[in-house]
C-alpha cells in the first residue's frame, strides 16, 4: 500500500508539473522561445487566489477564476512589453529578457507582499477517500489535481486540433512567414498562446499550494524549472509530451524522496533527464526536425 500511495502522490505532483509544462511547450512550439518567467506567473496566481479568499472572503472558486483572469492579462502584458519587440532578435537576447522578467516578478512580489511565508489554505479541502478498509487514503486534492490535469489536456488537444484559433497556432508553429501570408495575425496568435499558458499557470499555482501549503515570492521558481525539465523530457513542443514528461518526472521525484534521499531527489530528477536526452535527444514524444542547408 505504501508503494501505491507513493505512486498516486507522484502522479498528482506530475500532473501539476504537466499543467505548468504546457505553458513552456506551447510558447516554444509556436514562438520558438523559452519563457522562463512562466514559473513566476504561477506564484502570482497563487498570491491572487490567497488574498481573494483570505483577505476578502471570496469563495475559493471565485478566487481561482480571478487568479486565472489576472494571470491571463499578465501573460499578455509580458508578451507585449518584453517579448514582442524581440520577435526578430537573436535567441540569446530573448533568453536574457526572459530571465530578467522572472527576477522582476519575484522582486515585485517581495515588495508587494513581503518575503515572509504564507500558509495557503487548500481550496479543495483536507478530506480524503479511504480504500482497502482504510489502508490507503487518497487526499481530495490529489484526486482533483489528477482529474483537472486530464480535463485540461483533453480540452487543449481539442482546442489546438479542432478550433480556428488552434489551427492558426499550428500554422504559426510550422511557418510564421507562410502563416502571415495566409492572413493569420502572428503577434495576436502568440499573445493568445501566452494568455492560455498563463491561465493554466494560475490553476497550477493554486493546485501546487493546496498540496504544499507554503507561499513565498520564490514559490514558482523550482516547480517552473522542473516543469521545463518535464517539457523537455516529454518532447518540448508536444502537448501529450508535456503530460507524459510531467507525470514521469513527478513519479521519479516522489520515489527518489521515499526510497533514496530527500536531499538528492532533485539531482536524481535531472540525472534521469540527462540519461533520456542522451538516448533520445528530442525527448520521449519529440519529433526530429530536419533543416535544409
Amino acid at each position: 500500500m505504501i508503494f501505491l500511495s507513493h505512486l498516486i502522490s507522484g502522479i498528482s505532483l506530475g500532473s501539476i508539473y504537466a499543467i505548468i509544462a504546457l505553458g513552456y511547450t506551447m510558447v516554444y512550439g509556436i514562438a520558438k522561445m523559452l519563457n522562463f518567467a512562466h514559473g513566476d506567473v504561477i506564484m502570482v496566481g497563487a498570491y491572487i487566489c490567497f488574498f481573494a479568499t483570505m483577505s476578502y472572503g471570496w469563495h475559493p472558486i471565485m478566487g481561482v477564476l480571478l487568479s486565472m483572469v489576472v494571470c491571463t492579462l499578465l501573460g499578455i502584458v509580458i508578451d507585449r512589453l518584453a517579448y514582442k519587440p524581440l520577435r526578430q532578435a537573436p535567441a540569446l537576447a530573448v533568453l536574457i529578457t526572459a530571465i530578467g522578467m522572472s527576477y522582476f516578478l519575484q522582486n515585485s512580489a517581495q515588495l508587494l507582499w513581503t518575503s515572509s511565508p504564507k500558509v495557503f489554505p487548500s481550496v479543495i479541502g483536507n478530506g480524503s477517500v479511504k480504500l482497502f478498509d482504510g489502508a490507503l487514503a487518497i487526499p481530495h486534492v490529489t484526486i482533483v489535481t489528477i482529474v483537472v490535469c486530464l480535463v485540461i489536456m483533453s480540452g487543449l488537444v481539442f482546442f489546438v486540433n479542432k478550433t480556428r484559433v488552434g489551427k492558426s497556432m499550428r500554422a504559426v508553429s510550422e511557418d510564421k512567414s507562410a502563416a502571415q501570408l495566409m492572413g493569420i495575425n502572428v503577434n495576436s496568435t502568440i499573445s493568445m498562446t501566452f494568455a492560455i499558458g498563463s491561465a493554466l499557470a494560475a490553476i497550477a499555482g493554486v493546485l501546487l499550494c493546496s498540496a504544499y501549503p507554503t507561499l513565498t515570492p520564490t514559490t514558482g521558481a523550482m516547480p517552473g524549472i522542473k516543469a521545463f525539465t518535464a517539457a523537455v523530457f516529454g518532447g518540448i513542443g508536444s502537448i501529450p509530451g508535456a503530460l507524459v514528461g510531467g507525470i514521469l518526472l513527478g513519479i521519479v521525484e516522489i520515489f527518489a524522496k521515499a526510497y533514496i534521499s530527500t536531499q538528492l531527489s532533485d539531482a536524481i530528477v535531472f540525472a534521469v533527464l540527462i540519461v533520456v536526452l542522451i538516448v533520445k535527444p528530442t525527448g520521449l514524444l519529440g519529433k526530429k526536425i530536419s533543416e535544409k542547408v
